[in-house]
């Protein structure tokens, strides 16, 4: 058999890649949880009709942490569970209060209330949910539809969004009630970054799962050669083995070259400020302070007592 190139053949080179990759995947599965999480993100991915769920944390620094991946042929509360339950025996503290983002899946909500319970502040994706609700509507009337939704989101006062949202849902109830029924299950979970008060550009960044969607992006491009796959231990090594990359790649990005002078990153964007971050018994309240080394408790809501941390 010839070579590729410099003696190397094509066997080697699959043995080693695969030898790489497999190292990768073992390395994601038992490499302990970071213990400052303070967002956690579920989401997943088909490949091959084998779908693989994954879960991206968000420390206090703002940095981007891929935690695990699990397989199973649908996106089932069952693989879900399983995948934070392997999260937890890693060091996911399942005892305090979490800003969950998920993609609005009723297995995902299930499973999550199952490991969390009442710890969850849970946001649901209001990008998938904007996609199911059109999916039931004529193309005529999307536009207008997309423009009330993104409307009512942008209020400030999560009460004010209810409402708003309350009423595409009765606007659409008569004529397409199956889009209304899409927008009502979970409305008030679209609201959750409101209800925390969380500053403008925390509210874009965390409202969606964009930030895991983009890690699977890179596992696409990269997998677009990819023409068979082989077993769900070759996509859960390949997938793996990018989304590792994707976090290396993203966690470089928040910091600025040392002549710029420019602050850290926020959650995986650039900006000119940094993010504190801070956490008591009833909420999770994230500020943005210019100047700001780090993202910790809020000094205030220590000395009450008051805080989880």
């Amino acid at each position: 058999m010839k070579g590729l190139g410099y003696g190397i053949k094509r066997s080697s080179v699959s043995r080693h890649w695969k030898a790489a990759t497999a190292k990768q995947l073992q390395q994601l599965l038992q490499r302990p949880v970071p213990k400052e999480l303070l967002v956690l993100m579920i989401d997943s991915k088909f490949f091959a009709g084998e779908c693989v769920v994954a879960a991206v944390g968000i420390d206090l620094e703002g940095c981007k942490h891929v935690l695990g991946l699990w397989h199973g042929a649908t996106e089932n509360s069952t693989v879900v569970k399983s995948l934070l339950e392997d999260l937890v025996s890693r060091g996911l503290d399942s005892e305090r209060k979490m800003l969950i983002v998920i993609d609005g899946a009723n297995a995902l909500r299930k499973a999550v209330k199952m490991i969390f319970g009442e710890q969850a502040l849970v946001q649901r994706c209001r990008l998938h949910k904007m996609r199911n609700v059109l999916d039931h509507l004529p193309k005529e009337l999307q536009p207008q539809a997309r423009w009330c939704l993104q409307r009512a989101w942008a209020q400030k006062d999560p009460k004010v969004a209810e409402k708003e949202l309350s009423k595409v849902a009765r606007w659409l109830e008569e004529p397409w009630p199956m889009a209304a029924a899409s927008l009502n299950e979970g409305l008030e979970e679209t609201l959750t970054v409101q209800r925390l008060k969380l500053q403008r550009e925390l509210v874009r960044v965390l409202s969606n799962t964009n930030v895991i969607e983009n890690c699977f992006s890179q596992v696409s491009y990269r997998t677009r050669r990819v023409k068979q796959w082989q077993s769900p231990q070759m996509i859960l090594r390949w997938a793996a083995t990018t989304l590792l990359w994707a976090e290396k790649q993203t966690n470089q990005r928040l910091r600025p070259p040392p002549r710029s002078g420019k602050e850290l990153a926020c959650v995986g964007h650039r900006h000119n400020l940094k993010s504190r971050i801070a956490v008591n018994e009833n909420h999770l309240n994230f500020q943005l302070s210019p100047g700001h080394p780090r993202l910790h408790m809020n000094p205030e809501s220590k000395a009450t007592g008051n805080t989880e941390h």
